[in-house]
């Protein structure tokens, strides 16, 4: 290439700002050479390129046959021409010609021109989607682009990458600002047509999951296990936990100092309620706890139908076990995984 300096420096700019490889863009470069030659040699591939970046180096070379009398000027050359490249060369031959990128014409350019940005589409596309793998199920901080006022879906910035927070996946108590920024859950990364797509989310079960890991020590370091969660998102949220440490209450830990833990997590969903209770094996246990905060007098198992049972709570516990339109023994019953029945307490007297 007549000036090397120039395209050199045009690659390490791409690299910098964009974060492609200037490795990825030379291999581009080089297939759109070998595309141009063949379309402009009669089909001629073999093409042969020299780069060495440290040397501002970029040579191209063309592969001909040496022949009597040349039929296909694209694959094949003239002992007599052959022989001003290589004094030694011989009919049946390979000699190596060295081209001008003038040769290339104005088709060969275009089409380099065309693989090239293609490539810095497919780098970008290839970055972002490594992006998103490596934070796929995890908390992020996102900020807020662009809301549309009219269906309140939210355009976002995830370090490098864009994503799309529609409203369906928002909370009720969400009213996003350009600039804010704010805590996204990403449950899954597709590949689409046009790139990489990440489903994120502030109503999924997990988010809530991810923020208590980050909030509290003991379940960083695996002391505390969550073991599940049921939520409602923007309303309510019921999480079950564990202490593999006798020593380290699990509700206390997650609660924190004064508060201060479930308040922080609680303040970020926009005042969503969270029960933290303590889960337990034995199933009669477990279920007592997941009604909280409504006290429970008996849980009956059904022996004959499978993670079904009866819950028996005192009279003017009834409404408090059953909760706003059903919500709390519907949470309950997602958390414990059983089909509960509430009835009072006169019902079995």
């Amino acid at each position: 290439m007549k000036n090397n300096k120039e395209l050199f420096e045009a690659i390490s700019l791409l690299e910098m700002e964009r974060g492609i490889s200037a490795d990825f863009m030379f291999d581009k470069i080089k297939k759109a050479i070998v595309t141009a030659c063949k379309n402009s040699y009669n089909g001629n591939d073999d093409v042969l390129i020299d780069i060495d970046e440290g040397k501002g180096k970029f040579e191209v070379y063309l592969r001909k046959t040496v022949v009597e009398t040349v039929s296909d000027f694209g694959r094949e050359i003239s002992l007599s021409d052959a022989r001003v490249v290589d004094p030694g060369t011989d009919i049946g031959e390979q000699v190596s010609i060295k081209l001008d990128t003038k040769e290339f014409g104005r088709i060969a350019a275009q089409t380099a021109r065309n693989i090239i940005r293609q490539g810095i589409r497919d780098g970008e596309r290839g970055l972002m989607l490594q992006e998103f793998e490596s934070k796929r199920q995890e908390l992020v901080t996102a900020v807020v682009e662009k809301v549309d006022p009219r269906s309140g879906s939210a355009n976002l910035k995830i370090g490098k990458s864009e994503a799309f927070l529609p409203k369906s996946e928002q909370l009720s108590s969400d009213d996003f600002k350009e600039g804010d920024h704010i805590k996204v859950y990403i449950s899954d990364v597709k590949e689409g047509d046009k790139g990489p797509w990440a489903f994120i989310s502030r109503i999924h079960p997990d988010m809530v999951k991810r923020m208590f890991e980050k909030e509290v020590p003991e379940i960083y370091d695996g002391t505390v296990e969550i073991k599940q969660v049921a939520r409602e998102a923007g309303a309510r949220t019921k999480l079950a936990v564990f202490s593999k440490d006798k020593n380290v209450d699990a509700i206390g830990a997650c609660i924190g100092p004064k508060g201060a833990r479930v308040n922080a997590i609680v303040e970020e969903l926009g005042g969503e309620k969270i029960d933290i209770i303590e889960y337990d094996e034995d199933p009669v246990k477990f279920i007592a706890a997941a009604l909280a905060p409504a006290e429970v007098l008996n849980v009956d198992i059904d022996p004959e139908v499978e993670n079904s049972c009866t819950v028996i709570v005192p009279n003017n516990q009834l409404s408090l076990a059953i909760g706003n339109k059903g919500q709390n023994a519907r949470l309950a019953a997602k958390l414990t995984g059983y089909k509960i029945d509430i009835k009072p307490e006169h019902e079995i007297n």
